[in-house]
């Protein structure tokens, strides 16, 4: 508004013929002159509205800090819910004394999880008895089935330790988590600069890092247990094929013998 009063002011200074003094000399109007004065006044105008905006920022960004500096706790309450605590595995009722050594492992790693399995399971035999007197077929399906049992108990071994090394360090997962809590919302000046910041975020990556981990190795049990499972199954199959191809020949070997001795019996 002001630069259009002016701007008319101007016009009309310009449209109007020079004016005489009474005194004898003349004012002359230089249009050149007031436009370049009028650019400088706009440009006076911009450079204020600029630095007034720019105040507005800077009272707006120190308000903001100092809400966050005074009172981080109004700001993230709501985000600080607790955590849960770790419920450790409730062991039931040990009827025959053969459960408190897997309950123990699963707590916590005692390094004696294979111990554990076995004596929660049914006894191994070492050998048949008669082994050696089986045909080559017969031991060889003897000793795959033996194997499933072996590699089968030394995946849940595995599978036992791991989840009792995991669930032994979730008590101090749990304490390193809280305090990463409390410095996030701590009063302390000091944890409130951007140095702590970025300490306390690499230090989340880290514990989100040690839990990947831990969801790894859980993963590889799980794949291992499929594949004796799947060992188990391709077995089976292989043994019946290996009874399925001796059938035909032991078939004809039979009913061969058997033909031969009704006829014998009918000639009689």
């Amino acid at each position: 508004m002001k630069i259009l009063a002016l701007s008319a002011a101007l016009a009309m200074a310009t449209s109007t013929p020079l004016a005489h003094a009474q005194f004898g000399w003349s004012v002359t109007f230089d249009p050149t002159q007031a436009t370049h004065v009028l650019a400088q006044i706009a440009q006076a105008e911009k450079t204020y509205t600029t630095t007034v905006q720019t105040t507005e920022n800077v009272i707006n960004a120190y308000n903001l800090a100092k809400r966050m500096a005074s009172s981080p706790t109004s700001l993230f309450t709501s985000y600080g819910s607790g955590l849960p605590s770790w419920v450790p595995m409730l062991p039931s009722q040990d009827t025959y004394g053969n459960t408190g050594g897997y309950f123990k492992s699963v707590n916590k790693y005692t390094g004696e999880a294979s111990s554990a399995i076995q004596n929660a399971s049914v006894t191994r035999v070492a050998q048949l008895t008669g082994y050696e007197k089986q045909t080559a077929n017969g031991q060889k399906a003897i000793a795959a089935q033996t194997a499933t049992l072996d590699l089968g108990d030394s995946v849940a071994a595995t599978n036992l330790q791991t989840i009792g090394t995991i669930r032994n360090n979730q008590t101090a997962r749990q304490t390193e988590i809280a305090t990463l809590e409390a410095a996030s919302h701590s009063l302390d000046q000091s944890q409130q600069t951007e140095m702590a910041a970025l300490q306390r975020i690499n230090q989340a990556l880290l514990l989100l890092l040690r839990t990947q981990q831990d969801q790894s190795q859980l993963s590889q049990g799980q794949t291992l247990q499929q594949m004796v499972q799947q060992k188990q199954q391709q077995d089976e199959l292989k043994m019946l094929f290996q009874a399925s191809q001796g059938y035909e020949a032991n078939f004809n070997s039979k009913y061969s013998s058997s033909a031969a001795s009704v006829a014998t019996a009918m000639h009689f």
